[in-house]
C-alpha cells in the first residue's frame, strides 16, 4: 500500500478545509481544527498556506468580546472563480452565473431567432451574463443524445441553429471548459441534490414537458450509456404508440387526471422491472403542475402493472432545473480544477 506523500498529505487537508468552508460558511481556526481533528499546527499552516493561494480570507471576527488570532473568521474569496450554467431550449437561451461558493450573481436570457449564429449568439449571453469576471467553466444543457465521451450530440436536435460543430464553435469563442449534457440528466441533478430525489442514490426522472424524456440515477450517478441514449424513453413502444406522442404537451390537454396517470405509468413500468430503481420523479411542467395527486394516481396505476414496489414523486425543485443541475455540475468541476 502506498501511504500518502508530505504534499498529498497537505492537499487533502485543503482540500477538507475548503469543503467545510463551503458547506460551513466562514469558520476560526478552533472551528477548523474541531471539523478536521488536525491539530493547531496544521490549521495554522493550511490557513496560512491557502490564504497565500488567494483561495480565503479573513472575512471578520467570531463573537463581540473575543479578539486575536483565533477570533478572526476564515472565508472563501468567492470570487476566485466563476462558473455559467446554459439551457437551450427551442426558443431561447437561459444563462445563470454563480461564484465558486454557489451564490448567483447575475442572470440572462435570450430568444434564438430561425436564423441564429447558435454558437454566437450563446457566447453572447454567457458573456453579458459574466461581465468582467474570472470564468471557470460552462456546463450546456440541451435536448438530444450527448455522446458522454466525445461531448457532441449524437444525432440533430430540433434547436434553431444548432449544426454540426456548434460546441467546437462555442468552445473556441469562450476559451473555457465548455461541457454539453442532455438537459434531462441535468434536472436529474438538481432533484438528487437539492429535489425530490434528494437522499434517494436510485431513481429516475420522468421528463414531461415540451419534449419528454427520462434520466437514470443508479449508485447515486447519471447514468448515460455507451452512446448517451440512456433514458430515451420518448422511443418507447406503447400498445404500437411512442410513448412520447402519448403524454407529450399537445395530447395532455384533451386527457383527464386519471388518464394521463395512467399513461405515464406504462413508461415507469419500463424502469421499475428493469432497473429496479425504487423511486420515480415526474418532472418538467407537467409533473410540477400535477403535483402530489398525479404522483399519488401514477403510483397506483403502477402498482398494478410492476412487482416491484416503486415510490412516485412530484418535482420540488423550483425554478428551472435544468439550469440549476447545469450550475451545480460545473460547481463541481471549478472546484477541483480551483481547489484541487
Amino acid at each position: 500500500m502506498k501511504t500518502a506523500t508530505p504534499s498529498m498529505a497537505r492537499a487533502i487537508n485543503d482540500r477538507l478545509a475548503l469543503d467545510l468552508l463551503l458547506e460551513h460558511g466562514p469558520l476560526t481556526a478552533p472551528q477548523l481544527r474541531t471539523l478536521t481533528g488536525l491539530s493547531r499546527p496544521t490549521v495554522s499552516d493550511l490557513i496560512e498556506r491557502l490564504m497565500a493561494g488567494g483561495l480565503i480570507e479573513v472575512t471578520g471576527e467570531a463573537g463581540e468580546d473575543r479578539r486575536g488570532p483565533n477570533a478572526r473568521l476564515y472565508g472563501l474569496v468567492a470570487d476566485r472563480a466563476h462558473v455559467a450554467g446554459v439551457d437551450v431550449r427551442r426558443d431561447a437561451v437561459n444563462v445563470t452565473v454563480a461564484d465558486i461558493t454557489g451564490r448567483v450573481v447575475s442572470e440572462a436570457r435570450t430568444t434564438i431567432g430561425a436564423r441564429a449564429d447558435l454558437a454566437a449568439l450563446v457566447a453572447k449571453v454567457v458573456g453579458d451574463a459574466v461581465g468582467r469576471r474570472a470564468l471557470d467553466t460552462v456546463v450546456v444543457g440541451a435536448p438530444g443524445l450527448v455522446d458522454p465521451r466525445a461531448g457532441e450530440l449524437v444525432s440533430p436536435n430540433d434547436v434553431p441553429g444548432w449544426r454540426r460543430g456548434t460546441m467546437a464553435s462555442l468552445r473556441e469563442r469562450l476559451d473555457v471548459p465548455v461541457i454539453l449534457e442532455n438537459e434531462v440528466n441535468l434536472a436529474a441533478v438538481a432533484e438528487l441534490r437539492t429535489g425530490a430525489a434528494s437522499g434517494s442514490e436510485d431513481f429516475v426522472l420522468l421528463w414531461l414537458d415540451d419534449g419528454v424524456g427520462a434520466a437514470v440515477v443508479l449508485g447515486g450517478r447519471l447514468r448515460r450509456g455507451v452512446s448517451g441514449g440512456a433514458g430515451e424513453i420518448g422511443f418507447l413502444d406503447v400498445g404500437g404508440v411512442a410513448f412520447c406522442d402519448l403524454v407529450n404537451s399537445e395530447v395532455i390537454p384533451g386527457l383527464d387526471r386519471d388518464e394521463l396517470a395512467r399513461r405515464i405509468a406504462r413508461g415507469a413500468f419500463a424502469y421499475a422491472t428493469l432497473l429496479d430503481p425504487g423511486l420515480v420523479v415526474l418532472g418538467g411542467t407537467t409533473g410540477h403542475e400535477g403535483g402530489d395527486e398525479l404522483a399519488r394516481l401514477v403510483a397506483g396505476h403502477l402498482r398494478e402493472l410492476a412487482p416491484a414496489p416503486t415510490e412516485v414523486r412530484a418535482s420540488t425543485v423550483k425554478g428551472n432545473a435544468v439550469l440549476q443541475g447545469a450550475v451545480l455540475t460545473a460547481l463541481d468541476l471549478a472546484r477541483d480544477h480551483v481547489f484541487g
